[in-house]
């Protein structure tokens, strides 16, 4: 039971953090756009994340520290960023860091680039290939997509070479599976669907004729 009830409380805590991390991204962009500066700041906020996730945990542990002083914190904002960042990203930091709410900024960059990607008709859409895609192959791709759902295709494009060939992209909920491999997986288990049917149907006709 005391197992269920953390399990719970990590879950509602998790979705709380997720709301205070959306009426943030929002009030920012909203901000943001006024100035023009709503690509910007996305940038700015991805940047960030892209920094912690290529090593630098010590920031990742600096924000979300308790243990650090208020103001100790807004003085290493301010020399790491003003006048290398925008005044509304800078700010936005200074606002988190005031109430206490810098460990939230990942969930808040996530739901920064969703309200963005909603507000400006961008489609996120994934991409992985078997080799590298010439740029002819992309920029056709992308009209593709844009006629298809009617929004600007961003693409983020990965090699992966156990496809073999073709392409598998991800646009939301939707997945469309045009590898090779697994065409060659289609292949194989019809295949095998059919030597089963035929032993079964050789079965069959044995015990009939006995």
């Amino acid at each position: 039971m005391a197992e269920a009830r953390a399990n719970q409380y990590e879950i509602i805590r998790n979705e709380g953090a997720l709301r205070v991390a959306r009426v943030y991204a929002e009030a920012l962009l909203q901000a943001a756009d006024k100035r023009g500066e709503a690509e910007q700041v996305l940038d700015e906020l991805e940047g960030l994340m892209d920094a912690i996730a290529q090593g630098d945990a010590g920031l990742e542990a600096f924000l979300g520290s308790p243990e650090i002083p208020r103001e100790r914190r807004e003085e290493i904002i301010k020399s790491a960023f003003e006048g290398k960042a925008s005044e509304t990203f800078v700010n936005f930091l200074l606002v988190l860091n005031k109430h206490d709410r810098l460990d939230h900024l990942r969930a808040v960059t996530r739901s920064y680039r969703l309200a963005y990607d909603r507000r400006f008709g961008r489609l996120p859409v994934q991409v992985a290939s078997a080799a590298p895609l010439a740029e002819d192959q992309v920029e056709r791709l992308r009209q593709e997509l844009r006629a298809a759902f009617k929004g600007e295709p961003v693409l983020d494009l990965r090699v992966d070479p156990e496809l073999l060939g073709g392409l598998v992209l991800r646009v939301k909920d939707w997945l469309y599976d045009a590898s090779l491999r697994t065409r060659i997986e289609t292949v194989r288990d019809q295949l095998f669907e059919r030597s089963n049917h035929e032993i079964q149907s050789g079965r069959d006709r044995f015990s009939s004729g006995s």
